[in-house]
C-alpha cells in the first residue's frame, strides 16, 4: 500500500462544481452518490446539475468568453502554465481520490494525472500556431483568413480516465480562445472537484464551468443548448449517435466524437514470441480493467505460433495480480460499477455459449476481499469466430478474444470488418510487411511492434463508427476555431 501520502478522509462529503468562477451546489439541491466499485463503499457525493445549472454555467461562460480572447494567446498560455503548476502539487491528492473512484490501479493512473498536465502545458506552448493564411485568389488585391474561436464549448468526460480528460480536453478550446463547460461522468465524478477548486483559484470566473450530473439530464442539457455550437465528446457509439441526434434537433452542430474500439492486434510469424505476449496484455489496459476504447481486445495469431503464443499469454494473463487499487503491486482492480460489471458477465456468458473456448477467468476471483465490489479475473478466449458477438462488439472490459489466421487477407478482412475503427497494430520484423499491413488495418491509430501508448502530437481519433475528428495534436486546438476570409479590394 502506498504510505507517501496520507490518504484522504472517508467519505469525502458533499464536493462542489464550479460555475462562473463559484464552487457552488445544484440549483435543485439535490445531490448524487459515488460508490468505491472494489468495496461498494459511500467515497462522496457531488451536485446533481440538471438544465438550470448548464444555463447558469453558459451564461457565465458566454459573459466571460470575450475578454479570454481578448488577452491574446500568450496571455492564455501563461493562465495554462499557472493552472498546470497548480495542479501538479495536488497530483498524489488527486491521484488517490481518482484510484478509489474509478478503480483503477495506482501505479498506471499516476500516468493519468501526469498527461494531463502535460498537455495543458503542450497546448501552452503552441499558443502562436492559430495561423490564418493568404491566398492569391486575385490579381492585385489582398485575400487572408483569420482564426476566431467558437465561443462557448461543451465537453462530455468519461468515466475510465475522468482526471486526465478533463484536464487535458479543456486545453485545445481554451487555448483557442473559448470558454468551456465540462460535464464530468457521473460514475466517477469526485477527482473533478479538485480540478474545480484550481480553477475557481486561477482562471477568471466563467472561463472554466464544471457541471456535474446524470448524462440524461446535464448532459442532455449541454448538447441541447442552442447556442453551444461546438462539442466534444468521449464514449460509447451510441451514445455518440445520440447525442448527435438531440444537436441536430435544436441546431447546426460541430462535433469531436471519440468514441468506442474493437482493435485489431495482427501478429505475424516472425516476431519474438515474449515481446508479443507482453504487448498484447499492454495493449488490453488490463491496468484499467480493458476499460479503455484503444484497447487490442482482438488478437489475431498467425497459424505458425499461435499455440506457443496462446500458451504464454495465457499464462501471463492467469499471473495478474488483481487488489486493491491503491495497492503499488495491484496490476487489476475492480469494474468501475455495478451496470459495466452485468455487461462485461453478459459478454463472457455470450462467448461461451457462442462455442467460444474459454482459456482463463470470466468469473468473480476467489477470496474475502472479492466478495463485494465488481470484481471481475482478466479473462482470454480462443477460437473466436467473426460472427461471435465477442468478436464484434464493444464489451469495454478485461475480456480479450483470440483469433487464429494463416491468409492475411482473410485476416485483415476479419479485422476490419466490424463498426469500429478507432486503433490498430501489426507486429512483424519486415519492414515492408509492417507498413503495408498498417495501411490495409482501417483505423485511425496504428502502432507497429507496440501498443496502448500515445505520443504527443500525433493526431488521435478513428474510423467508422469510433468517431470524427482528430485529438492530442495542433490540428485540436485549430478545430476549436472557425476560419473568416477577408478580402481586399486593393485596386
Amino acid at each position: 500500500m502506498s504510505t507517501a501520502l496520507k490518504l484522504p478522509k472517508l467519505p469525502l462529503g458533499k464536493m462542489k462544481m464550479l460555475i462562473g468562477g463559484e464552487l457552488c451546489a445544484s440549483a435543485s439541491g439535490r445531490w448524487l452518490e459515488s460508490i468505491n466499485p472494489a468495496n461498494e463503499e459511500l467515497l462522496g457525493e457531488v451536485p446533481r446539475g440538471d438544465k438550470q445549472d448548464v444555463e447558469r454555467a453558459y451564461q457565465a461562460a458566454a459573459k466571460a468568453q470575450p475578454q479570454w480572447e481578448a488577452i491574446g494567446p500568450g496571455k492564455r498560455a501563461e493562465y495554462l502554465r499557472k493552472l498546470a503548476d497548480a495542479l501538479e502539487k495536488r497530483a498524489e491528492e488527486a491521484l488517490h481520490i481518482e484510484v478509489m473512484d474509478t478503480g483503477n490501479t495506482i501505479a498506471k493512473m499516476r500516468f493519468d494525472v501526469g498527461s494531463g498536465l502535460e498537455t495543458l502545458r503542450f497546448y501552452a506552448g503552441v499558443a502562436h500556431e492559430m495561423k490564418g493564411m493568404t491566398v492569391p485568389a486575385s490579381v492585385g488585391n489582398l485575400h487572408f483568413t483569420v482564426r476566431e474561436p467558437y465561443g462557448v464549448v461543451g465537453r462530455i468526460i468519461p468515466f475510465n480516465h475522468p482526471i486526465m480528460f478533463a484536464i487535458s480536453k479543456m486545453a485545445a478550446p481554451l487555448m483557442a480562445g473559448n470558454s468551456v463547460i465540462i460535464k464530468p461522468s457521473e460514475q466517477s465524478p469526485l477527482s473533478a472537484s479538485i480540478l474545480a477548486e484550481e480553477c475557481a483559484k486561477i482562471m477568471p470566473p466563467g472561463v472554466v464551468n464544471i457541471v456535474t450530473g446524470l448524462g440524461a439530464e446535464a448532459g442532455d442539457a449541454i448538447v441541447r443548448h442552442p447556442h453551444i455550437k461546438r462539442l466534444a465528446f468521449t464514449g460509447s457509439a451510441k451514445t455518440g449517435m445520440a447525442i448527435q441526434k438531440a444537436a441536430a434537433e435544436v441546431a447546426v452542430k460541430i462535433f469531436s466524437l471519440e468514441l468506442g474500439g474493437k482493435n485489431p492486434m495482427i501478429v505475424f510469424p516472425d516476431v519474438d514470441i515474449d515481446k508479443a505476449v507482453a504487448g498484447a496484455i499492454a495493449g488490453m489496459n488490463f491496468a484499467w480493467q480493458g476499460q479503455s476504447c484503444g484497447s487490442t481486445s482482438r488478437l489475431f495469431l498467425h497459424e505458425s505460433i499461435h499455440d506457443k503464443v496462446l500458451e504464454k499469454l495465457v499464462a501471463k494473463v492467469k499471473a495478474l495480480k488483481l487488489g486493491e487499487p491503491l495497492d503499488e503491486t495491484s496490476q487489476m482492480g475492480p469494474i468501475n460499477s455495478k451496470a459495466q460489471y452485468e455487461k462485461v458477465s453478459y459478454y463472457i456468458k455470450s462467448g461461451i455459449e457462442d462455442g467460444a473456448r474459454l482459456m482463463t477467468g470470466g468469473k468473480r476471483p476467489e477470496g474475502k476481499q472479492f466478495e463485494k465490489g465488481f470484481w471481475m479475473e482478466p479473462t482470454v478466449f480462443a477460437d473466436v469466430k467473426p460472427d461471435m458477438r465477442i468478436a464484434r462488439e464493444e464489451i469495454f472490459g478485461p475480456v480479450l478474444s483470440v483469433f487464429k489466421w494463416s491468409d492475411l487477407d482473410q485476416c485483415l478482412e476479419v479485422a476490419n470488418n466490424v463498426e469500429y475503427g478507432l486503433t490498430g497494430a501489426v507486429w512483424t520484423n519486415n519492414l515492408q510487411t509492417a507498413l503495408k499491413t498498417a495501411l490495409r488495418v482501417k483505423s485511425g491509430y496504428v502502432w507497429i511492434n507496440g501498443t496502448s501508448a500515445h505520443y504527443k502530437g500525433m493526431p488521435f481519433g478513428g474510423y467508422r463508427n469510433s468517431g470524427v475528428g482528430r485529438e492530442e495534436a495542433t490540428d485540436e486546438m485549430l478545430s476549436y476555431t472557425e476560419e473568416k476570409s477577408i478580402h481586399v479590394m486593393l485596386g
